[in-house]
């Protein structure tokens, strides 16, 4: 889930000389904000009325559904529709977008307008908003920040005869793990236990093929036992950093997981089915997107006292998380560049951004997260600053897709369909992306 292109300068400057002298020219305008359909949109659109009321700019707004979503946008990228004037694309579509020119080149805007890029968190620039990676060229401002964390039952952990059950057995209280051996065991603990008269299941995975959905939960063990993309030295070389000795013990441990302590035919879930299995009671842990967490702690069964959270434990090999959240970016092909950038501008004031992170999006503002009481604001606010100060995101390649499909078939096959080892399954890996690699004249 993650996240996500010619110069805006004359662009800017039109916006700047229109603002100023006819700033009722933007009346009846209307525009189109494309994005992902759940939770944090409906916020958005809630937000964007304000953006209306200032500036007299109508917005509309084209959400799809997670499955279908890279697939919807990419095709109209692609194909230079009209559709969107601005998007919210994931994190790993960046560098094609940047390259086939489908964003606006948004630097001498950002320059002209005061907009600060050290006014965001660090992660979040490298993540959404830069390509070539660690190069000042920015083609999104940070919009939605996330980054994978878990939510646990609180209230069962919290019933005595379970505490006093798992203190004899593993010597220690039953709380949020602070490793992925603890977490293991807890589920374990769980696993086909009965609860309140019901048995329940030790936790909710991310397995699915089709999309991005295994190798997005996957990655959150690859990490802490020190996978590595590549060489950081020599880009593209990933021998003995793909397929590590750790890797290798990280992906075993997933797949241990996985065939331990999930739900029965838990062989292809992803948000939705994580999602679905923690508010009808199946689970005690469940891995998903931070951006979930406002609507869990509202929940009405199992939200308020009975919910809780944590960050992604650390492995042998240090902290990591995987990286979620988007970039908001101007289409190249929109009609409505003008309002699309103005509404860019607006976005990135301090105050919007404190308004959104209060209607239930993710800030990405210093101005936010930096505030010495965010914190406070919410029961999964502190574990938020954490996951983002140790996340790390996929390929943001061009070629990304192909990058992620390989992972996607390599990572079940071994995970959930039972084929070879997980030596196999990255070596595989690894010859797959030297291929992608290769026909694109990186190696």
């Amino acid at each position: 889930m993650k996240k996500l292109m010619a110069g805006a300068g004359a662009l800017a400057a039109a916006l700047m000389m229109s603002a100023a002298a006819t700033p009722a020219a933007a009346q009846g305008k209307t525009i189109t904000l494309c994005w992902a359909a759940w939770d944090p949109a409906n916020a958005l659109v809630e937000l964007s009325k304000d953006f209306t009321a200032k500036s007299g700019v109508n917005m509309k707004f084209e959400f799809v559904p997670w499955p279908n979503f890279a697939d919807r946008m990419l095709n109209e990228l692609n194909s230079k529709g009209k559709l969107c004037d601005l998007l919210i694309g994931d994190s790993q579509w960046i560098g094609g977008s940047a390259e086939n020119g489908h964003y606006v080149k948004l630097n001498e805007f950002f320059d002209k307008n005061g907009i600060k890029m050290s006014d965001f968190m660090p992660a979040t620039v490298t993540g959404y908003s830069e390509w070539p990676k660690g190069t000042p060229n920015y083609w999104a401002l940070p919009a939605m920040g996330d980054a994978l964390g878990w939510t646990y039952r609180k209230d069962w952990f919290a019933k005595p005869e379970l505490q006093a059950e798992y203190k004899k057995q593993y010597n220690r209280d039953l709380a949020p793990p602070k490793s992925l051996d603890e977490l293991v065991d807890i589920a374990k603990f769980f696993q086909g236990r009965d609860v309140d008269g019901k048995k329940v299941y030790g936790a909710a995975i991310f397995t699915e093929r089709g999309s991005e959905g295994i190798t997005m939960g996957v990655s959150n063990f690859l990490y802490p036992y020190g996978f590595q993309y590549q060489d950081p030295k020599k880009p593209y070389s990933m021998d003995g950093f793909v397929n590590s000795a750790g890797a290798i013990k990280g992906l075993e441990a997933y797949k241990a997981l996985y065939k331990c302590c999930t739900p029965p035919g838990y062989t292809d879930a992803y948000m939705q089915e994580g999602l679905d299995a923690f508010k009808s009671g199946q689970v005690a842990m469940q891995m998903n997107w931070f951006a979930f967490f406002p609507g869990l702690a509202k929940d009405e069964k199992v939200g308020g006292d009975k919910i809780g959270f944590f960050v992604n434990p650390a492995g042998p090999a240090g902290k990591g998380s995987q990286l979620g959240g988007q970039g908001i970016s101007v289409v190249a092909y929109s009609p409505n560049k003008n309002e699309a950038l103005e509404y860019i501008k607006w976005f990135a004031s301090a105050d919007v951004q404190k308004k959104w992170w209060a209607l239930g999006g993710y800030s990405a503002s210093k101005a936010v997260l930096e505030d010495p009481n965010f914190a406070k604001t919410a029961p999964f606010a502190a574990d938020f600053l954490v996951a983002m100060g140790q996340v790390v995101d996929f390929w943001a390649e061009p070629s990304y897709a192909q990058l992620l499909l390989a992972e996607q078939k390599r990572v079940h096959d071994y995970v959930v369909a039972d084929k070879g080892t997980a030596k196999e399954a990255l070596d595989a890996l690894i010859a797959d992306w030297k291929k992608v690699f290769k026909d694109d004249g990186k190696l």
